[in-house]
């Protein structure tokens, strides 16, 4: 028989064995390959086989999707011998050789839908194919072959011109294909059909889709619920010194964007010299964040800083039953205003180490104080030493705060009238000022001027 005879016996398909006489057999999903096999896992041109002087040497012609030859990967080529087992994604390639033709049985080992080949010679039979070990000691196998530039571009050359042949058409049907000579009856494609409706809806997206992005830039308001505060609408800063980067100038893009999260836009824009947006560590193990207490488009006359305060009462209280990463909160200070004292003990979420230290109190934890010593310490040195007289009460001589002003006798200590004067001070309107104690963004310099006393 001729040299590179091949012989390919299809157990996976119903059709007749067929003989391909060619320099080098493709093997891959690619239309054109001898050997099709039509797998998702198969690549287009896989492997190759070609014969050389008296041997027939598989060739790996995709590195990264290798084909496994007796359980090993092949990384450039191996000599094959008669009861070698090829593997190609879910196909079998049994190797056995019969007059000096190489003869390769596919065997698929899963279910699915056979893939449809042309049958160039379907009245080939294997009736008398007849073992090459007959009668002869087996022939060992081959080393494999150096690579070498001449192999490189006969391989090169066999795959392009395989893609050209098998090149995508509207003309070239992809499946529903017969087999044999049923497949001349061709079967029209969608190329014969019209494509108007497809074109139609797909420029109506676009339109659609340009029009919105528009609209988005040119009509701000249009997507709003509401104004925005004039705060944010400004194009130049009315406080001094500045709280944010830049201007805002009413821009939707600089809080909504496709990438990051408002979290971060408002903390990178709130970050200057005099001014950081920071959020305590309670609020943040609860999840709360800038937008919480900061809500915005409430109005041009909404003022963020009135909202947060009026925010705090509408979370702490009992009768919210909303959960924060699984935890609840109530009405602080047992239901009063300011004095931090429940049953008998002083609160544990006063003031972080932090914020004391920025406070610049004169007053330090001594290593023999206790947890309850050292709270009763801080909050009077924080009302003895930074909080001015409220209108009708009475202090020291420098305006601030004195033991007299709150406790009506000291010996015995009266602790009943701090709880009643603690209104004084701490709500206004019937509102209370949570952050008149409760600083919640500490790295604010301004507020540990003397003018903030």
């Amino acid at each position: 028989m001729s040299a590179n005879q091949f012989i390919i016996i299809r157990d996976d398909l119903p059709i007749d064995p067929v003989t391909i006489i060619t320099e080098g057999l493709l093997i891959g999903r690619l239309g054109k390959c001898e050997l099709l096999l039509n797998h998702p896992s198969v690549s287009r041109v896989q492997a190759g086989i070609k014969q050389i002087e008296d041997d027939y040497y598989l060739f790996a012609l995709r590195p990264k999707n290798p084909v496994i030859l007796n359980g090993k990967p092949v990384e450039e080529n191996e000599a094959l011998a008669a009861g070698d087992i090829i593997e190609v994604g879910p196909f079998h390639l049994q190797i056995d050789s019969a007059d000096g033709a190489l003869v390769i049985r596919v065997e698929l080992r899963i279910g699915m839908k056979p893939s449809e080949i042309d049958v160039s010679d379907p009245g080939l039979s294997t009736d008398n194919l007849v073992a090459p070990t007959e009668g002869k000691a087996k022939k060992p196998r081959a080393a494999p072959i150096a690579s070498n530039k001449a192999l490189d571009i006969f391989w090169d050359k066999r795959i392009r011109d395989a893609g050209k042949m098998a090149r995508p058409s509207p003309l070239y049907p992809k499946s529903g294909r017969r087999s044999g000579k049923a497949q001349f009856n061709w079967v029209p494609t969608s190329d014969l059909m019209s494509r108007w409706p497809v074109a139609f809806f797909t420029w109506a997206v676009v339109v659609v889709g340009l029009i919105s992005v528009a609209a988005a830039y040119w009509y701000t308001s249009a997507f709003s619920p509401a104004p925005i505060s004039k705060a944010h609408a400004a194009t130049q800063f009315n406080i001094s010194p500045a709280i944010a980067t830049t201007p805002n100038g009413g821009s939707c893009t600089s809080c909504h964007a496709f990438t990051g999260n408002m979290e971060q836009r408002c903390a990178s824009c709130h970050h200057t010299d005099a001014f950081v947006a920071t959020v305590i560590k309670p609020h943040e193990a609860s999840g709360i964040g800038c937008v919480d207490c900061h809500a915005e488009h409430q109005g041009a006359e909404f003022s963020a800083t009135q909202g947060a305060l009026a925010s705090c009462t509408a979370c702490h209280n009992d009768s919210n039953q909303k959960l924060f990463n699984g935890r609840k909160v109530g009405t602080p200070h047992g239901g009063t205003f300011g004095y931090p004292v429940v049953n008998g003990e002083w609160s544990a979420k006063s003031i972080n180490d932090e914020e004391w230290d920025l406070r610049k109190l004169a007053v330090v934890r001594l290593p023999t104080d206790s947890d309850q010593k050292w709270r009763n310490n801080q909050f009077h040195a924080l009302h003895d030493q930074r909080v001015r007289l409220a209108p009708g009460m009475k202090g020291n001589a420098e305006g601030r705060l004195s033991c007299s002003s709150c406790h009506n006798s000291l010996n015995p200590i009266d602790r009943e009238t701090p709880r009643t004067t603690c209104t004084a001070c701490h709500v206004k309107d019937a509102k209370p000022n949570c952050t008149s104690c409760h600083v919640q963004h500490i790295l604010d310099k301004r507020r540990w001027s003397a003018s903030m006393l």
